[in-house]
């Protein structure tokens, strides 16, 4: 579990985060954050002031913490989100990825903020990206000096992304497919107790592929990550379904 952040640390204004000296220069992290919400698979995106572009939740690294406090301070910072298990999935250094939908320049500019052409904010940018699935209704909007709104949308119906974005996105819901099995048990996108009707519908969902429902529950038994509960009594006895609950939680 990543650790709390502490609200008012390594706080910096729009002046300061250009100026400091304090981060690692072409390091950054950024966080996918998925949620599940009316059978669809939605992700978190932060909206740059007086620009239409969006981006995951993510920043830069200061040279005194790990990549993974790094993770959890920025996505703290710009959603509230804090207690999440981040998960990293994997490393972007494709070579001209940050002159993609770049927003910097026109965000300075704005600002009336003026800085060296040679500056390493305008330069490439490795970056190591992490991802979370969280129950959908938790999430807080806490826009910073570059975020101004916090909203989901469908993985499916992006809006206009900065950077590489999308592609990020794309990488995460990949690396979430592969390892739906595993990264299941953990995540909260489902509540404590559940169908295997609510469970087969969220791989549905994920996986975009339907599963005949026998096969379902063989393939999901199998895995030994449930715990069989009381019934779910909602009309006909006879009908009525399982609960279940994953074994860990």
């Amino acid at each position: 579990m990543i650790k709390k952040v502490d609200d008012s640390k390594n706080k910096l204004s729009l002046s300061e985060l250009i100026d400091t000296t304090g981060f690692v220069e072409h390091v950054s992290v950024d966080c996918i954050i998925f949620g599940f919400n009316k059978n669809e698979l939605k992700v978190l995106l932060l909206k740059y002031h007086e620009l239409e572009r969006w981006s995951v939740p993510g920043g830069f690294v200061f040279k005194n913490e790990s990549l993974d406090d790094a993770a959890a301070r920025t996505l703290y910072e710009r959603t509230h989100l804090e207690n999440l298990f981040l998960q990293q999935f994997y490393t972007f250094g494709d070579v001209e990825r940050t002159d993609q939908n770049n927003p910097h320049r026109e965000l300075l500019k704005s600002r009336n903020i003026s800085v060296d052409a040679n500056h390493w904010i305008y330069q490439r940018f490795i970056s190591t990206a992490y991802f979370a699935l969280i129950d959908f209704t938790i999430s807080h909007t806490f826009p910073d000096t570059f975020n101004e709104t916090c909203a989901w949308f469908s993985v499916d119906e992006l809006p206009k992304m900065a950077f590489d974005h999308d592609v990020v996105i794309k990488k995460g819901l990949d690396f979430l497919r592969k390892n739906l099995d595993y990264n299941i048990v953990g995540s909260n996108l489902l509540p404590e107790k559940f169908t295997m009707k609510e469970l087969q519908t969220l791989y549905e969902t994920i996986l975009d592929e339907k599963f005949r429902r026998n096969n379902f529950q063989r393939k999901i038994l199998s895995l030994n990550i449930l715990q069989r509960l009381e019934k779910l009594y909602t009309g006909s006895a006879n009908k009525a379904p399982y609960l279940y609950k994953f074994l860990n939680k």
